[in-house]
C-alpha cells in the first residue's frame, strides 16, 4: 500500500516511522526545510520537501497511484486543501484529516473527506465515558510494546487519596498521564495529590496491570 503523510509534526512523524515498520511504501512530505533535514537523518528517503498541498508537490510525489492520503498539518486550511485536491482531481480511495478546530469537522465531512481525526473530540470521548467505580479498563490496546491505556476511578476508600504522584512505587514502565477531576483534565506532576472521586489515567504494560489495580484498590474491593 502507498501512503502520502503531509505534515512532517510529531503526528506525521510518528506515523510514518509506523507505517514503515509495518512494511507500508510511504512517504511523507514537509514544507520547512529545517525539518526535512532533522527528519530525513532518522527517516531516510521517505522524506520529501515541498508544499503539499501545491498540485506540483502532488505529481512529484506521485499521488495518482496512493492508496491513502493523510493530512496532519498543524493547519485545517491545508489539512482541507490537500485532501481535496487528492481525492478530487487524484482519484485517491481514501483520504484522512487531522482537524484541529471541532467546529470544522462537518465541513470536511460535507467535502467529501473519507475521515477525519479530532484529538480534542477523542479526549473528550474519553473523559465522558461511564464507568463503574473502582474498576480498571483497558480503554485501548496499544499494539507495539504491548502497553494498555487504563483508566482508574478512585473511590472514598481508596489508599492513594492524599497521596502524590511521586509518592507511588509504580510497576515498572508505568506512566500516569492524567487525572481527570470533574470537568477537567489535568496533566499530573510528581507533586499533584490524588483526591476521591479522581480518575486516573496510565499507561502501564498488559501483563503489569494486576499490580497498578491493587495500588489504587481500596481494601474492601472484591475484584
Amino acid at each position: 500500500m502507498y501512503i502520502i503523510v503531509a505534515g512532517g509534526g510529531k503526528v506525521g512523524y510518528y506515523l510514518t516511522k509506523t507505517l514503515v515498520a509495518e512494511g507500508h511504501e510511504v512517504l511523507l512530505i514537509e514544507q520547512d526545510v529545517r525539518e526535512v533535514s532533522r527528519l530525513s537523518e532518522e527517516l531516510g528517503e521517505v522524506v520529501m520537501h515541498g508544499d503539499a498541498s501545491e498540485m506540483r508537490t502532488m505529481k512529484e510525489a506521485g499521488m495518482e497511484r496512493a492508496d491513502v492520503v493523510v493530512s496532519v498539518t498543524g493547519d485545517d486550511g491545508d489539512n482541507l486543501v490537500i485532501t481535496q485536491l487528492a481525492k478530487r482531481k487524484f482519484g485517491v480511495p481514501r483520504t484522512i484529516a487531522r482537524v484541529n478546530n471541532p467546529k470544522n469537522e462537518q465541513l470536511f465531512h460535507r467535502l467529501g473527506i473519507d475521515q477525519t481525526v479530532v484529538s480534542t473530540k477523542i479526549i473528550f470521548n474519553l473523559i465522558e465515558q461511564q464507568i463503574e467505580t473502582d474498576q480498571v479498563i483497558p480503554i485501548a490496546a496499544l499494539k507495539r510494546g504491548n502497553v494498555e491505556i487504563v483508566e482508574i476511578d478512585l473511590s472514598n476508600d481508596s489508599p492513594v487519596l492524599g497521596q502524590t504522584v511521586g509518592m507511588l512505587d509504580l510497576p515498572v514502565d508505568t506512566l500516569i498521564i492524567s487525572i481527570v477531576r470533574g470537568d477537567h483534565a489535568i496533566i499530573p506532576h510528581a507533586d499533584t495529590k490524588f483526591r476521591s472521586g479522581d480518575s486516573v489515567i496510565a499507561l502501564v504494560k498488559a501483563d503489569r496491570e494486576a499490580e497498578l489495580r491493587d495500588i489504587f484498590a481500596d481494601t474492601g474491593s472484591t475484584r
